[in-house]
């Protein structure tokens, strides 16, 4: 039932879409402004919309009408945003007083479960067995829980310097990958 190299490479995949260490900085600055950084329920999302996507994505898209192409787009328009915020300091994701913001949005969605990582998953679906892809899918949740829980060690680690240079560094990562993912899509 289990394929142990298909596990092996749908886990793999989705690592390196996810990009859960490169996203170290961009998390530890969404982290600095929210008031209830909670690891916890980022995983939970992630897995609810992974979960979901692997399993009725195509379908839910199709019954409302949207195209492929243009959740990629509206994605990338989210993850231009981000970008934007990164590199210029400018703040466009504000979280609501007293609020546990930061969370889900930007953090798990489109951070981490975003557009590229469903897309991903609707491609892999098309390639391996439900159960593989589950396994995967848990896989990289238990990574991604285990770098969230980690994020004070890496604020410690990291001096206001690096962080400040990698948060542009991956700033233009991720406003290169948003233009990217929307020019594959028009």
């Amino acid at each position: 039932m289990f394929s142990l190299i298909n596990i092996l490479s749908i886990s793999v995949t989705l690592f390196v879409v996810i990009d859960i260490l490169g996203s170290v900085p961009v998390i530890i600055s969404i982290k600095r402004k929210s008031s209830g950084f909670n690891p916890l329920a980022i995983v939970l999302f992630c897995g609810v919309l992974m979960i979901l996507f692997s399993l009725v994505g195509q379908k839910l898209l199709e019954l409302l009408g949207i195209k492929m192409e243009s959740f990629a787009i509206a994605g990338s328009v989210v993850l231009l945003l981000l970008a934007l915020e990164m590199i210029l300091g400018a703040t466009i994701f504000k979280s609501d007083e007293g609020a546990k913001s930061g969370n889900l949005v930007p953090i798990a969605f489109p951070v981490l479960a975003g557009v590229g990582t469903v897309t991903t998953i609707l491609s892999l679906r098309t390639q391996y067995a439900i159960p593989d892809l589950l396994v995967g899918i848990l896989i990289n949740l238990i990574a991604v829980y285990f770098v969230l829980r980690s994020m004070n060690w890496f604020e410690k680690m990291l001096s206001a310097q690096v962080l400040n240079a990698m948060k542009q560094f991956f700033g233009i990562i991720l406003l290169a990958m948003a233009v990217q993912l929307f020019m594959n899509n028009v």
